[in-house]
């Protein structure tokens, strides 16, 4: 019996997945390739999906290339004015040579046909490059190279599939003008309904949201400073803000409707998890995070300390501490939790600590930079939420008079400023002003004093740009302690006061 099964084993099986066919249709490439031939307003119908990569015969990819050619071109393909370009077509002649083409075009089937063909063989090539994507998986993990984790090949394959994803989209194309009205007029609507008439997330910061009617979905923001002034202070205050403050509606085919607020996605790639909690620790309970880092608290502020996390658990976000992160592994992370948990707000900080591709990388610092606000901008429209995304500042800045920054103050490359929706910055006189402190007891000093009253623990957030409204500057209170922004209460609309 053994025996027996033993040699049952060893038997090769009757169909091996060696001896398997990659899935193909050569006749619907033929009758494709026929009706463009006999009328070429059939290639119109499915030149904007189909490419010659996308045809199994490596004949009919060449064939289907040169027609689209000429006709882009406003030229006539037809197999007299195509037989010249393929008279020394090796392949070709081995198949009937220029005749072959004559011959597709009297086996053609009618235009109205065309793009259902052409999506067939669409669907064919994209089960192929599944199959390649597959054997390449297999390949990598039975021979792995040593610097290679098996996160870093799930992020691998991630990446590819995703790549098929979105290269190979039919795409909506031109739509009726009615559908954009139709959701411009929802958004106004949500507008209306929504506290404080914003039409996207509010920050937490009434002033900032009036004048960015909060953060608009598919926007990137980028969030800029010099180091010290703040960046990722206001980030995790907006973050917390927006976790908070997330309501959402289950509607009774399964969707879920956003009514407020939203799930945060935050990628830390200077601070650590534990960093970044002590900070909105700090924030929220109101004692430093120097002093929660040291220990130096009472018993009463404990028990603060411990309220305030109990309350940051239920909170909808979620911090990603990797350091050395890629655009492409970036996006892979925010479109998994964007399907596992949800996704309103994506944080990225900061910008230059990201890395592109290889190839990009071996181009120049600035080519690397295009290719990650590229990626940013491209993946905020994907996932249709706001990203802000932190960036550094040039030292140029530190050399002015006036040290408030500007657009050509961004470090690196142009691209940030191109591809960014918004763009804010953040400027402290305070921070300046105590570099600079006179004597004391002079008159210089007396005068510095009276300007650093003025200033201390105010902040200014520069809006630079902003495709859909004004720019401008908002002051808001900064407390260094705590590393938290708040809305500026103005003198003039404190109550009065009886001495």
């Amino acid at each position: 019996m053994n025996a027996q099964n033993a040699a049952r084993v060893v038997e090769p099986e009757p169909e091996s997945d060696s001896y398997r066919s990659p899935p193909h249709n050569i006749e619907a490439e033929q009758a494709l390739l026929g009706a463009i031939l006999v009328n070429n307003e059939a290639c119109d119908r499915v030149s904007s999906f189909l490419d010659p990569s996308h045809f199994f015969e490596a004949v009919h990819a060449r064939i289907y290339e040169a027609a689209a050619t000429f006709i882009r071109a406003g030229k006539l393909a037809s197999p007299v004015t195509l037989k010249t370009y393929f008279e020394r077509d090796e392949t070709l002649k081995e198949i009937g040579g220029p005749a072959y083409l004559a011959r597709l075009a009297a086996a053609a089937t009618t235009i109205i046909n065309a793009e259902e063909y052409g999506r067939a063989i669409y669907e064919l090539a994209q089960r192929r490059k599944l199959i390649d994507i597959g054997s390449d998986i297999v390949n990598t993990s039975f021979d792995t190279p040593v610097d290679m984790t098996a996160r870093d090949l799930i992020e691998t394959a991630e990446q590819s599939l995703y790549e098929i994803a979105e290269t190979g989209k039919y795409g909506q194309g031109f739509q009726v003008f009615g559908k954009a009205l139709t959701e411009a007029v929802d958004m106004a609507a949500n507008a209306y309904q929504r506290d404080g008439g914003l039409s996207g997330i509010s920050a937490g910061l009434r002033d900032l949201d009036e004048k960015m009617g909060g953060l608009q979905a598919s926007d990137l923001i980028i969030l800029a400073a010099r180091p010290a002034m703040g960046k990722t202070s206001l980030a995790t205050n907006i973050a917390y803000h927006v976790a908070k403050n997330y309501k959402a509606d289950h509607q009774p085919d399964g969707s879920v409707r956003i009514l407020d607020g939203g799930i945060v996605g935050f990628f830390s790639l200077e601070m650590s998890q534990e960093q970044l909690a002590t900070r909105i620790i700090a924030e929220q309970s109101g004692i430093s995070s120097e002093r929660i880092r040291r220990g130096k608290i009472t018993e009463e502020e404990f028990h603060r300390i411990v309220e305030v996390s109990r309350e940051l658990q239920a909170l909808p976000l979620y911090i990603d501490a990797t350091g050395g992160l890629t655009i492409a592994q970036v996006a892979a992370r925010a479109r998994r939790l964007k399907r596992q948990r949800g996704l309103g707000l994506l944080i990225v900080d900061y910008l230059q600590l990201l890395a592109g591709s290889q190839k990009r990388a071996s181009e120049g610092r600035v080519q690397e930079v295009t290719e990650i606000t590229v990626g940013l901008k491209a993946l905020a429209k994907e996932l249709k939420v706001p990203i802000i995304a932190l960036s550094q500042l040039s030292r140029q800045v530190e050399n002015r008079d006036d040290k408030r920054p500007q657009l050509a103050d961004l470090r690196e490359s142009g691209s940030i400023e191109q591809d960014a929706d918004v763009v804010l910055f953040i400027y402290r006189e305070e921070y300046y002003l105590q570099r600079t402190q006179p004597r004391p007891n002079t008159p210089e000093h007396l005068e510095w004093q009276e300007k650093n009253d003025r200033v201390t623990g105010i902040a200014e957030v520069i809006i630079g740009k902003q495709r859909h409204g004004p720019t401008g500057t908002v002051e808001l209170q900064f407390d260094a302690q705590l590393t938290k922004f708040q809305d500026l209460v103005k003198s003039d609309h404190l109550p009065e006061q009886f001495q």
